[in-house]
């Protein structure tokens, strides 16, 4: 008879992509199949972080760890694990370079300096299940603070505790709520911005997939400090499973009376409605959002006057994003010291990040504040792939820059990024290798800008296009070497002069890979080269001789007719005819083609 069991498997994004809900599936059938319903359960989780090897599950009470698991596999582990009480070994983790195998998480290099709050229920609950959030704590913090702390109380907690805003510049969170409680209206309104538009970046997508509740609780938590009675959650109609969490949590908080009037029998009134965004990048700014809520095309408006004094339809508004407030509940119950006891002196607790690129871990972790980025990419991220040398890493998205190899060993806090001509942001972290072109990623960012600037301003609407313009001449073999001087003069001045935190930000990428590769842009300007290869226009792949074996499939496999040669014999490449398609390289079996 097999023993009472759990099985939680997750269901974030990433993980549906691999097929986890078939899996999910065939293990239902399989344990019904068996007659075991009544003693092992599945449960849909949120995520575990460890993307790149989802389908990710963990079998309880043992806490196996599965990994990559298929459709195929379900049988086996209903039959071998749950009834027969063995682990299917294959499906563990292995080492890829110690080739050690690890049965449980916490085994793992990648989850070993990880402390997990915000994403603390995120991989352990069913978030479709508010009593399973309950059996969490969950909503416990509420009721502590509407029956044991007044809202200046509850505004000195967040302030103590150093918590700052998780979503971009890292403004006190704390004093954010007290500026909003201290400014005079009647009628007040907390908004959550779910608006993660940074490319590779999904840490509030998948807080709101795993632990929604979090998210509601911490509204109602700080629609009370600032006497507000209505919240918003505003996240992008493409997190359809987000979307579809919220709005179970919603209506199971309601029916529980922990949303709507007298919570926790007191006077407080508080209810959350969920806006869609059509996935405008402009409105994670905070004030194109509120504009976008009103109805209206998301445009960013001047500031002051700041949301705190007038926000949502002229209200005092409090914004904070979905990490920043996930965090609320358990500073309440924990204490403002604890919470402060992780992290460095301007930078305390933890932050998620999304990491990416190449990286041989690729997935959600949430780290202290303080952590170094080599400790990230080598001790939890698993590395550089092949071997590569580690080039730089990119953080904060667009609004970011690019911190080279030398600084790998740079504590990872808000002042210490900026300083490095980067920043925090929402948490994106994309790592770049040998084989990555500083040119082009600027471009790259750059390109994603302009499409996302909403055209309000002329210094973002025109300087941005005017610096891409420039970017593009560069990577065709076209620059001059003024261009320089002009990309460094245009940022500046975007920097200066645009409307809102899109603008001002969007030249980040450029200016950082100016400061740190310099010498990479004067190759693409001067020499003509594009160093690492990537720019076709000033890339020319070649045969190595001393590693040739004369077996003639590049020729075979060329579309331009470009490689000639006898049989047997080391051919060679008309750089005339080469399109630079890469083909040539990619058929090579013995790396002796290089750009």
């Amino acid at each position: 008879m097999a023993q009472s069991s759990h099985i939680l498997i997750c269901r974030g994004t990433a993980c549906v992509s691999s097929e986890s809900r078939e899996v999910q599936n065939e293990l239902e059938t399989q344990i019904k199949r068996r007659g075991l319903e009544d003693q092992v359960r599945v449960v849909h989780t949120g995520c575990f972080g460890f993307c790149a090897r989802g389908p990710v599950m963990v079998v309880l009470p043992q806490g196996t760890l599965y990994c990559e698991v298929r459709v195929e596999d379900a049988g086996e582990i209903v039959e071998r694990h749950i009834l027969g009480g063995e682990i299917v070994e294959r499906l563990l983790y292995r080492d890829p370079k110690t080739e050690r195998i690890a049965e449980k998480m916490k085994d793992i290099d990648f989850f070993g300096k990880q402390v997990r709050i915000a994403l603390r229920n995120c991989g352990r609950i069913n978030p479709d299940d508010i009593d399973e959030y309950i059996a969490m704590d969950g909503y416990k913090a509420l009721g502590t603070v509407l029956t044991q702390h007044t809202p200046e109380e509850v505004i000195n907690i967040i302030k103590k505790s150093g918590l700052r805003g998780r979503g971009g510049g890292g403004f006190p969170t704390g004093l954010k709520w007290e500026l909003t409680r201290k400014s005079p209206g009647d009628v007040k309104y907390v908004i959550c911005n779910a608006d993660e538009g940074d490319p590779g970046a999904f840490m509030d997508r998948s807080i709101l997939e795993g632990d929604p509740h979090s998210v509601l609780e911490a509204m109602a938590i700080a629609g009370y400090a600032i006497g507000a009675g209505q919240g918003f959650i505003y996240v992008r109609a493409e997190y359809a499973i987000a979307v579809d969490r919220l709005t179970t949590a919603i209506k199971q908080a309601r029916e529980k009376g922990l949303l709507g009037n007298r919570l926790f029998e007191t006077g407080f009134e508080f209810d959350i409605d969920l806006r869609l965004g059509a996935g405008a990048f402009v409105c994670g700014e905070e004030t194109a959002l509120i504009t976008s809520i009103e109805g209206n095309r998301g445009e960013p408006r001047p500031r002051p006057p700041f949301p705190a004094q007038a926000g949502l339809w002229g209200r005092p508004t409090l914004i904070n994003n979905v990490e920043t407030l996930a965090n609320v509940p358990v500073i309440i119950l924990k204490g403002p010291e604890w919470f402060a006891g992780f992290g460095t002196e301007k930078s305390k607790g933890t932050k998620v990040f999304s990491i990416a690129g190449k990286i041989g871990n690729t997935g959600l972790i949430e780290v202290p504040m303080g952590i170094t980025l080599k400790q990230i990419i080598y001790d939890i991220g698993g590395g550089i792939p092949e071997g590569k040398e580690f080039k730089a890493a990119q953080t904060g998205g667009p609004s970011g820059g690019c911190i080279p190899s030398d600084l790998i060993d740079i504590s990872i806090e808000y002042d210490t990024l900026l300083e490095a001509g980067s920043m925090m942001g929402s948490g994106g972290l994309i790592i770049l290798d040998e084989n990555d072109c500083m040119v082009d990623i600027s471009k790259f960012y750059l390109e994603f800008t302009c499409d996302e600037s909403c055209g309000k301003c002329t210094p973002c609407r025109v300087g941005t296009k005017r610096m891409l313009e420039i970017l593009e001449r560069i990577t065709e073999g076209k620059g001059r070497a003024e261009d320089l001087d002009v990309l460094r003069e245009l940022g500046h001045g975007i920097k200066e002069t645009s409307l809102c935190g899109l603008g001002q930000s969007a030249p980040n990428p450029v200016l950082s890979t100016l400061r740190y590769f310099e010498d990479e842009y004067k190759a693409h300007v001067i020499d003509k080269v594009c160093p690492a290869g990537v720019c076709k226009k000033l890339s020319r792949i070649r045969i190595i001789p001393e590693e040739c074996k004369a077996c003639g499939a590049c020729a075979r496999v060329c579309p331009a007719g470009a490689i000639k040669g006898k049989p047997r014999e080391i051919h060679e490449i008309d750089p005339e005819k080469c399109i630079k398609c890469g083909e040539c390289i990619e058929k090579c079996c013995f790396k002796a083609i290089k750009r």
